[in-house]
Parts: structure tokens; sequence; C-alpha cells
């Protein structure tokens, strides 16, 4: 809480010179003083292993190889490990427009040619919405806000909500009615969770061998 500004920055500037460095992520959210875009814009794209970078946002929009945010990556490997290889023509509902999850998983969906709805804590009728998905993907960061029934049979939930209610950690789906329901759902905890972890190994890994290769 009482780093400055300008040595983050300066900090930041000396990883991505080192090159013995080959990942960089700033935990978020920072303390309120601090500039969160201003540091996230500081990180060498090509180091930037958490995706967030304006330069690998974009080539993720452009269909470009690039850095793809941990956890939407970790949600594709979810469901593709579910048996839900081919998401062709299936009606995909996204709960929440963070850059971190909802705008790029929307943006994996639809590079495999699902149909996808974006929606927030804000639309209207929301029930209906998910009522209808074949994959349902809740980031909006209210303790379940998606009620189980509102699950349809089959569906396939990724739960990324992470919600501390009366000492214990609970989802944005109301897990226990929606279990009845969808073909696979994720654990709060140990769901989505593990698998950022790996996602964001995988892009360190990445980063090691595109950086070794440019200095050859």
């Amino acid at each position: 809480a009482d780093t400055a500004q300008t040595d983050l920055l300066d900090l930041i500037a000396q990883l991505n010179s080192d090159p013995a460095v080959h990942g960089i992520l700033v935990q978020m959210p920072l303390p309120k003083h601090l500039d969160e875009q201003a540091v996230i814009d500081a990180i060498d794209p090509d180091k930037d292993v958490d995706g967030l970078h304006p330069v690998n946002a974009g080539r993720l929009a452009s269909g470009l190889p690039g850095f793809v945010p941990c956890t939407p990556q970790g949600a594709i490997a979810l469901l593709e490990s579910a048996g839900l290889t081919d998401m062709t023509g299936l009606k995909a509902v996204v709960i929440g427009r963070s850059v971190l999850v909802g705008k790029p998983m929307a943006q994996l969906l639809l590079e495999r040619n699902a149909t996808v709805t974006i929606c927030h804590s804000r639309t209207r009728d929301l029930a209906s919405q998910v009522k209808d998905a074949d994959i349902v993907v809740a980031a909006v960061g209210r303790p379940e806000l998606i009620q189980g029934d509102w699950i349809k049979d089959g569906a396939y939930v990724i739960d990324v909500g992470i919600n501390r209610v009366e000492g214990h950690l609970v989802g944005d789906v109301q897990t226990e009615e929606a279990e009845k329901h969808a073909a696979a759902i994720t654990p709060v905890p140990g769901g989505c969770g593990p698998m950022t972890v790996q996602m964001l190994l995988e892009n360190t890994l990445l980063a090691a061998r595109r950086q070794e290769e440019t200095a050859r």
C-alpha cells in the first residue's frame, strides 16, 4: 500500500530488460493510488503472461497469436476435457464483461463457432438468457446470482466466481440445484482456480520459448 507508482514502473522496466525473466504478472487489484492501466501498459507484451496488455488483447480480438488471459483459456480447456470439443452452433452465455475474463472468454468461444451472448449484472431478464444456453460462463462476482433452476438440462457450466459468504466460499452459480441439470459444472473452490494457474505456467513456458528463439 505504500508503493509509489514510479517505483512499480521502475521495477517493471527492470524486469522487462532482464533476460532471466520470461514472464511478468502484476497481481490485481492494485492499491487505489496506483494506476492499473499504466502499469499494464508498461509490461513488455512478450512477457505479458496474464494477457492483459493492449497488444495481446488486440491480437486476441483480431484472431492473431498472442498471450490469452489465463482464466478464460483454462475455462476452454475445462469444456474440452468434459467432452465439449465441438462448440459449433451452441449458444454460449457469458455473464460478466471484464477484460480479464468476460470479454476474452466471449472471443475464445466465438473462435470455436459458438453463438455468444454477453450478459452482466444489469442485463434485463437474465434468467431467460441463461435458460436457453448450452454453455454458461459465470464471471460476474455476485454470490449465487445464477439460480440453479435457470440451468438448461445438459448445459455445461463454468463458474469463475469466488465469493466469501459467512466464512465459506461460493461461486456465482447456485451449485447444488444447478448440478441437477448440468452435464458438467465446475466446483468452487477447486475448479477454475487450479486451471488458471496451469495456464499461467503454460503462458510462461511459451514466453520463454519465444524469447529464446528471438535471441538466437
